[in-house]
């Protein structure tokens, strides 16, 4: 009992002693705002009631490491010697694909057609040549086909510019054209396609396509797609009158087995209108039909 209350003293003048040695130790002076803001790495810049105060300005702050050694690459330059204009891509190699968009045998009443769309380029990311070409075949023969070599300069992210020629054969005798226009991915994922095209004898024409890729599944895709034609002055040899000349709307429905191979079946409607009406019926041609189609998408 004696040592308990001994050992219990002891405790008890060991804590005093403690304490008595705090209570001497001068307390730290307090700090005005302006010398905290005077303190390395305190942020100065913000202003009083701000999420700011007090916050520490990392950018003053020394990253862990130090300085970068000598001859560092800059993470801010990877496309170094590759950059164009007010891009910044990796246009050291060339490229090229094929994409045949549409390769399908069509039925409308009393008549069938083979026709197809297809979309080659080759070159760089900033500059390629590009070359479209579309068409159908009807009662063993070409009917209409154009076919467009072209310049391709992009622009923007998803715009390239295009520049070239457009030669038109089939029936009728041929057409040739200097074409200049924008193609690429609008807002909301719509592909885009404008050209206007400048011929002889004072031809113009124009020629606007969208279409659109509505995923049901990762393999099972509908395509809505829309094209529209019109010309500045008629060209009756060639079945066209002036203004808008046909305007074909289609839905397609394609189930890739592998993404460069896609079966697909659909429908399409196909008007004319305008002096182009006016020449078809005068041909006793029909100016508006509907077509089953079944096809094959491939690119590679």
């Amino acid at each position: 009992m004696m040592n308990m209350r001994v050992s219990l003293a002891t405790a008890v003048l060991l804590a005093l002693g403690v304490s008595s040695v705090r209570a001497q130790e001068p307390a730290a002076p307090a700090m005005s705002p302006g010398e905290m803001g005077a303190m390395p790495g305190m942020n100065q810049g913000g202003k009083s009631g701000t999420a700011q105060d007090g916050a520490m300005d990392m950018g003053s702050m020394s990253m862990q490491g130090g300085s970068p050694p000598p001859g560092a690459r800059d993470p801010n330059a990877y496309a170094d010697g590759y950059v164009r204009g007010p891009l910044k891509l990796g246009d050291e190699h060339n490229f090229g694909s094929l994409l045949v968009d549409r390769l399908e045998r069509g039925y409308a009443r009393g008549n069938s057609f083979t026709a197809y769309d297809l979309l080659g380029w080759y070159g760089r990311t900033y500059d390629r040549a590009v070359l479209k070409a579309e068409g159908d075949y009807a009662g063993g023969k070409l009917q209409d086909a154009r076919t467009e070599l072209l310049w391709g300069h992009a622009v923007a992210a998803f715009w390239d510019t295009q520049l070239g020629v457009r030669y038109d054969s089939g029936v009728g005798p041929d057409r040739k054209w200097l074409a200049f226009g924008i193609q690429g991915l609008a807002p909301y994922w719509f592909h885009m396609d404008a050209t206007a095209y400048a011929g002889d004898q004072g031809r113009t024409a124009l020629r606007l396509a969208a279409e659109y890729e509505l995923l049901f599944t990762q393999k099972l895709i509908l395509q809505p797609r829309i094209e529209l034609n019109a010309y500045g002055k008629g060209d009756p040899a060639r079945g066209l009158g002036a203004g808008l000349s046909n305007l074909n709307a289609g839905l397609r429905l394609r189930y890739e087995i592998r993404r460069e191979f896609a079966p697909y079946i659909g429908v399409e409607w196909s008007g004319k209108f305008s002096g182009t009406a006016d020449l078809a019926r005068a041909s006793g041609a029909r100016t508006s039909e509907a077509r089953l189609v079944a096809g094959v998408r491939f690119w590679f």
